[in-house]
């Protein structure tokens, strides 16, 4: 597998009715909480997934993803499995074909994914917004460090990355320091469409 982020679906431009919400930004900004906070607070709307990747690494606390070997990743992928898959930090990370099916029924579907994948995306499907969720480079190194992750290589590495990264063009900046119920609810307008 390459870098390159896959779209499985790359003959559906346009796919739709429902809202794809991508939510991107450096390892250490708080995607997941804000994500977590949201999903908590969005619980009884059925009309709104919060779609899980699935990822070759061990599950953790501080993300919400589903476990997958390399190996069964590749045979998955080679399924065609997965709606869209990339590579990053080592890893493998995918978000399943089920995705397709939420937005064709009119769902909003929420995922974390690498800001590598948004230009496919938004050639693929009909409704995507992009909420880039940041925080400056002090909070990030203190954030990363907390983590301790050795699975996803040097810290300083990890940094750069987050400083050199693919610039994608968001729809929506949330800079999350401070108050993160805040910025939760922030979201969760977004998310709503408000």
């Amino acid at each position: 597998m390459t870098d390159a982020p896959t779209i499985s679906g790359q003959g559906t431009a346009g796919l739709g009715p429902g809202r794809l919400i991508l939510v991107v930004g450096p390892s250490g900004a708080g995607k997941d909480t804000l994500l977590g906070l949201a999903r908590t607070a969005l619980a009884d709307d059925s009309r709104i997934v919060f779609q899980r990747r699935v990822v070759t690494r061990e599950a953790s606390s501080s993300e919400d993803n589903d476990e997958m070997s390399p190996e069964i990743f590749r045979q998955a992928r080679m399924r065609g499995d997965f709606a869209v898959h990339w590579e990053a930090h080592g890893h493998c990370y995918g978000l399943p074909r089920a995705i397709d099916d939420e937005i064709g029924a009119g769902r909003t579907v929420v995922a974390n994914v690498s800001r590598a994948v948004v230009d496919a995306m938004r050639r693929t499907y009909a409704d995507v917004t992009v909420v880039s969720v940041t925080a400056p480079p002090e909070v990030l190194a203190e954030r990363l460090a907390a983590r301790a992750r050795g699975s996803d290589g040097r810290l300083a590495d990890r940094l750069g990355r987050a400083v050199d990264a693919v610039e994608t063009v968001p729809d929506v900046t949330i800079s999350n320091v401070g108050d993160v119920g805040h910025h939760a609810r922030d979201l969760v307008r977004i998310i709503r469409g408000g």
